[in-house]
């Protein structure tokens, strides 16, 4: 304990850090626990949030419409949040998008003689999968039975294996695990993580009184591909040449620094529900 007082004194960003995150976890938890639109307005803002920080690191390679992708990451936020969009429908909305994109680049070479059509479409399709679709999935497993209860074991799952991977890798950890993309983490921080956020899932389902299957298959699959969600996220930011995606967050860099894991957990926690259900 006085080892561990010493380390969060030590320094004033590890502080920092402490601060803020408290307050992300009072508005995340209070976000699911009340559902409605206090929760489809915190997933909405975090996924139009991070959509901007994503455009911003591609467009230094890629020139996609910012138009088009936040008016369309909201169509579909707005229809998830009001049952106006079924899954189907925002699959279909997504091949829309692609489509439109194309269009774009179509008049756009007509106009200027040069397109960027393969890249732009690509970005446009990649920023609304990789970051709407799961915030997306969020506000639709909310408003399910059960809904509440998975979304909490989804985020507490991932937050413990932050922080366990963080701590494990700091003391243990000699095994570089991905060098050439984060040079810090190591096997030892992956292990640690897997394994304290397959141990929450096994605890919450003790607390919630639910068969434990199913909350620790999301704990063992957050444990796992949460971490692959931050070296993937790491890697977009080596290709756009910076530390974090933006300054949102004190001491955690932008929203999408923040929530790098929680996007490919959201989408894992959807097929189970829905494969639970």
């Amino acid at each position: 304990m006085e080892k561990l007082k010493e380390f969060f004194y030590s320094s004033p960003d590890i502080q920092l850090r402490a601060f803020s995150s408290v307050f992300i976890v009072l508005a995340i938890v209070g976000g699911v626990i009340l559902g409605g639109i206090v929760w489809d307005v915190i997933a909405s803002a975090a996924a139009l949030l991070s959509l901007w920080e994503f455009y911003k690191l591609q467009s230094s390679r890629v020139h996609a419409s910012p138009i088009l992708v936040m008016a369309s990451a909201f169509v579909i936020l707005f229809g998830a949040a009001f049952g106006l969009m079924d899954v189907t429908a925002i699959l279909c909305s997504i091949s829309a998008i692609a489509f439109i994109a194309l269009f774009l680049e179509v008049m756009k070479r007509q106009v200027s003689d040069g397109s960027d059509a393969l890249a732009a479409v690509g970005a446009t399709v990649a920023g609304i999968a990789y970051i709407v679709l799961p915030w997306t999935f969020m506000m639709l497993i909310r408003a399910r039975e059960h809904g509440a209860m998975f979304l909490l074991t989804l985020f507490f799952c991932t937050w413990c294996c932050d922080v366990a991977a963080y701590f494990t890798g700091s003391h243990f950890g000699k095994t570089p695990l991905c060098s050439q993309v984060s040079p810090h983490k190591t096997w030892e921080g992956f292990a640690g993580g897997a394994a304290a956020s397959f141990m929450c899932g096994g605890l919450l389902a003790l607390i919630f009184s639910f068969p434990p299957l199913p909350l620790l298959l999301l704990g063992l699959l957050c444990g796992v591909a949460g971490q692959l969600g931050d070296l993937g996220e790491s890697v977009l930011k080596r290709e756009a040449g910076v530390k974090d995606t933006g300054n949102l967050i004190p001491g955690h860099g932008g929203v999408l620094d923040r929530f790098d894991s929680i996007l490919v957990n959201a989408t894992l926690a959807f097929v189970i529900f829905e494969l639970v259900g």
